[in-house]
């Protein structure tokens, strides 16, 4: 018998048959989404202001006073994420929305502030005095300030509301557009410092601004924030919150001419310490209280699906409770291959499951049966990867 090649070999029986592949597992559910085309417009704004602001810096700064003042104010800057990404932990926002109110506060609303201040100069035609400089930090700054970052967050609230639930919510996005001004006004303060006193005057600035009050910013819009997340969680809609804005508005412009007020007119260290320390304690202590709340609130919502079976009692304490979530990522990386990832998207789409019923509650969101349907499944799917074998 010949064969093809030295190398072939004759078949010894039947081949052996291959089984054939696994059906692939259904695709997890993606929550539906609409077009936004507001978006575009926004980023394009954006763009422009930003192009508009590098023009201004370079031109009446100089590029390196403003490298100076930019690495400088980046410290601070990190400081503050670092804390909204605390407050945030338990229900964190879209990266894309924490990246447009961040880029709000710095480019946007700065570039308003500028341009509003420049319009009343030309108008105006002030004449420099102690009572045009009074005027100047205590009433014109502050109203025109917080009234250029409040339309960023509510920006947010009228055209991404699904991810606007309540205060805590409120509070992030105010924060995040709180620090972007604030990152671009210190480099504005640190390197004019820079030219006018070199490095003594800049170790000042930074120490008044970067160390004693990196937050001020971050709390006065906050208050803004915190107004139309108690909106957002009643149902409101964005027209039907525009009382609500405007009411945080006047808390934000309050607390910042307090705090300019007490940078021109006495002594500011003794204000610091006696009123503008135990005001930001005061801040911290709400913000805890509702971080609870938030808590409360998904315990609530989750335990309403524990009824239909969805989740076991015990699930839902480890769901809604920092000490029980801490204890299923522990037990989760336990297992074989350390099933942390699937315990963290557990959480992560029962708390968003728990929001969304609180959205469908109070009526304003029309998708909230689909995404409920989505969470659902996606939660179920990531219970049943936790406890395969």
């Amino acid at each position: 018998m010949s064969f093809p090649s030295p190398l072939s070999q004759p078949p010894h029986g039947a081949p052996a048959l291959i089984p054939p592949p696994a059906a692939s597992p259904a695709p997890l559910p993606v929550e539906p989404r609409r077009g936004h085309v507001w978006a575009i417009w926004v980023v394009g704004l954006l763009i422009v202001l930003l192009v508009g602001l590098v023009g201004y810096f370079l031109t009446f700064i100089g590029p390196s006073a403003s490298l100076v003042g930019m690495v400088l104010a980046l410290l601070p800057l990190a400081g503050v994420l670092f804390a909204v990404r605390l407050v945030d932990r338990w229900e964190p926002e879209p990266r894309s929305l924490v990246v447009l109110a961040l880029a709000w506060g710095a480019v946007a609303a700065v570039a308003i502030a500028l341009l509003v201040d420049l319009a009343l100069t030309v108008v105006l035609r002030p004449e420099p005095s102690a009572a045009q400089d009074f005027f100047s930090g205590v009433v014109q700054a502050p109203v025109v300030e917080e009234v250029a970052k409040g339309l960023g967050i509510l920006l947010v609230f009228a055209f991404a509301r699904r991810s606007f639930d309540g205060p805590i919510d409120g509070v992030v996005y105010g924060a995040l557009v709180g620090a972007g001004f604030a990152f671009t006004e210190n480099i504005q303060y640190f390197a004019v410092s820079f030219i006018e006193g070199g490095v003594e005057q800049t170790s000042m600035t930074f120490f008044v601004r970067g160390i004693l009050s990196p937050f001020a910013h971050v709390m006065f819009t906050s208050v803004t924030g915190f107004a139309l997340g108690l909106a957002a969680r009643r149902g409101a809609t964005p027209r039907a919150a525009l009382g609500p804005w405007a009411l945080g508005l006047v808390g934000a412009i309050g607390l910042h001419a307090l705090w300019n007020g007490s940078a021109t007119v006495g002594d500011f260290f003794g204000l610091y310490a006696t009123l503008q320390v135990p005001l930001f304690a005061g801040f911290i202590l709400g913000v805890l209280a509702l971080r609870r709340e938030e808590e409360r609130l998904t315990r609530a919502r989750l335990g309403e699906y524990a009824v239909e079976g969805w989740f076991t009692p015990q699930e839902v304490d480890m769901l809604a409770t920092r000490a029980g979530r801490r204890a299923g990522l522990a037990w989760a990386r336990s297992l074989r291959g350390d099933r942390t990832a699937l315990m963290e998207g557990f959480i992560r789409d029962a708390t968003e499951l728990a929001m969304t019923r609180q959205r469908a509650l109070t009526g304003r969101d029309p998708d909230a049966a689909r995404v409920e349907r989505v969470h659902l499944e996606r939660a179920a799917a990531a219970r049943a990867a936790l406890f395969a074998p």
